[in-house]
């Protein structure tokens, strides 16, 4: 089934742009109005949360992480608190994201939790004879291993950030594009089971998420990005494909022009009731058809994607339609320095229409 979004010509008010939805060519009889909002403020965070918000990647991962450890314990001595040493490590980590200075000293000494914990599973290997050739233990070894090579990145990322927050950072096109890709193989390790994800339309199964992402670039091959905005693509691509039952689809869109960048993304999910979409964008706050979708999060991915784009001198905004899905779309101007004659104007880099498969 095709979905096509066409704007109501004059149906605009504020920051509200009113859609026809059309399925498979025809008007969608009894829900004709598809709503887009700009989202331009949101209340002010305390000091303490801004922070948390910054290092909302790495509270998800040592999350994941946290649970991946018990989980093998379980496994191994049907304890949770087998492995308690590094549980505790991980725990007073993400105590410490709440403070901008304590994130900072634990991202340059990573490797030393990475060494910790490679030595921690060896050692607990050892204690239970035979857990190395078990299917249960190995497959948890291998998600956490997965987890600890994307804490990795995030903490590199980190760093370089702290050295300089708004800099334009050059990646090649093929390299990012793997970077996502890691993402989303341990998303898929830690569903343990429950779902596939695949990049290939002509591999997906019926219970698989389909992931299209395109980056195009403004020199051939290659996409200049700042290493926060990479941060929030990866988050509202994640938020994506939680918000979509296995089966659905996201596809994202990352633009980069003279003038500026543009990121989008849609999925096939639940969508987002009318009336909530300026307040799913609040610190802390979920859609309220979403309460029983199973999170580690803590409801912070568009707050962040928004407050960054702000950041940046940009726009965002938010379209969705309940049942048929929600797509988020931000863009911004490079600063002075990297432009050419050609003036900024966010319709330049901008998606004027959307089309979920």
């Amino acid at each position: 089934m095709a979905i096509r979004v066409q704007e109501i010509t004059g149906r605009r008010e504020g920051s509200v742009v009113e859609f026809l939805i059309f399925r498979d060519g025809v008007p969608n009889v009894g829900s004709m109005i598809f709503t887009e909002v700009e989202i331009r403020s949101i209340p002010a965070l305390d000091a303490t949360d801004s922070t948390l918000l910054n290092n909302h990647s790495l509270l998800n991962l040592l999350t994941v992480l946290y649970g991946e450890l018990s989980l093998l314990g379980l496994a191994l001595a049907d304890d949770i608190e087998f492995l308690q040493g590094v549980l505790d490590r991980c725990a007073e980590i993400e105590r410490d994201l709440r403070d901008a200075d304590a994130t900072l000293r634990h991202a340059a000494r990573a490797e030393d939790l990475l060494g910790e914990i490679a030595d921690s599973l060896s050692l607990a290997l050892d204690t239970v004879p035979g857990s190395r050739e078990r299917t249960d233990v190995q497959e948890s070894v291998t998600n956490i291993r997965s987890v600890l090579e994307v804490f990795r990145v995030r903490a590199r990322e980190i760093l370089s950030r702290a050295e300089a927050p708004e800099a334009w950072v050059e990646f090649e096109i093929d390299q990012l594009v793997a970077d996502f890709r890691q993402v989303f193989a341990a998303i898929e390790l830690n569903s343990h089971g429950r779902f596939h994800i695949t990049f290939n339309p002509n591999h997906r199964g019926p219970k698989d998420y389909y992931v299209n992402f395109q980056v195009e670039g403004a020199r051939p091959g290659h996409v200049r990005v700042p290493l926060i905005i990479k941060d929030v693509i990866r988050d509202l691509m994640a938020n994506a494909r939680k918000y979509t039952k296995p089966g659905g689809s996201i596809s994202a869109l990352l633009t980069e022009t003279a003038e500026g960048l543009a990121f989008s993304v849609e999925d096939t999910g639940c969508g987002i009731p009318p009336n909530e979409i300026e307040r799913v964008v609040h610190f802390g706050v979920r859609g309220s058809n979403v309460s029983q979708v199973r999170t580690l999060g803590g409801g912070f991915g568009l707050t962040k994607a928004f407050l960054v784009t702000q950041q940046f001198r940009g726009r965002f905004w938010i379209a969705s339609e309940l049942g048929v899905g929600t797509r988020v779309r931000l863009a911004v101007p490079k600063p002075v320095a990297h432009l050419t004659e050609a003036s900024y104007s966010p319709s330049a880099v901008g998606f004027e229409r959307l089309a979920l498969a």
